[in-house]
């Protein structure tokens, strides 16, 4: 695991962020890479708050020793915003890692929870020509811009128990895309509610089909 700060280039704010690198790791060889985005309780100052992104999911997984064949890039988004509003930065904190660190550029994924999930959305939609997939998880977005990303890989969850953020916005989304000829697909997950990451990441393929697309 490593840990670096990104300054945003309008010098609003500094962005902290972990890469988890695979176990094999090399910088000889070209590595899938996941962008994973929290949620709104792990926001920060990206420095001695940075442990938060650590508490839910993908980041909590490797930091106590899960193995990715993947490079992991866990920012932390700054406590006055939410993943929307910071596309243009977090997209070129994206560019940056996958220079320092050689990843392939045709596999980027993301995915995120909750306002993670509605970040994955949005980012998706921002810069539909870049990813190789995107999976929200219990989040949400502007279906009628869902047009944008009919031709990407999409897999969407969401727990039918959720209270914080509803099922709907998950089903809106992905119905959309497919009214546009899209194939996105939604796993519902019965009787859970909002912490469905764990569901999602652990016991499915998800992860897997993560990194076998290719852009």
């Amino acid at each position: 695991m490593e840990k670096n700060i990104f300054s945003a280039s309008n010098g609003q704010f500094d962005m902290g962020y972990y890469v988890f690198l695979p176990r094999d790791y090399s910088p000889e060889k070209k590595y899938p890479m996941i962008v994973f985005l929290h949620g709104a309780g792990e926001r920060g100052n990206g420095k001695d708050e940075l442990e938060r992104v650590k508490k839910h999911a993908l980041p909590k997984y490797c930091s106590e020793g899960a193995e990715l064949p993947a490079i992991l890039l866990c920012p932390q988004c700054p406590e006055v915003f939410v993943w929307n509003n910071v596309v243009i930065e977090l997209k070129a904190l994206i560019d940056k890692v996958a220079d320092d660190y050689n990843a392939d550029k045709r596999r980027i994924s993301i995915t995120g929870i909750s306002m993670g999930g509605f970040g994955t959305w949005e980012m998706g939609i921002t810069y539909p020509d870049y990813f190789s997939a995107i999976a929200p998880i219990c989040g949400g977005g502007l279906s009628w811009r869902c047009n944008l990303i009919k031709d990407m890989p999409i897999w969407a969850f969401h727990g039918d128990a959720d209270t914080a953020v509803p099922l709907k916005n998950s089903v809106e989304m992905v119905d959309k895309v497919n009214s546009e000829g899209g194939n996105a697909k939604l796993t519902i997950l019965h009787g859970v509610g909002h912490s469905s990451w764990d569901d999602a990441y652990l016991d499915t393929k998800l992860i897997e089909w993560l990194i076998s697309k290719e852009r």
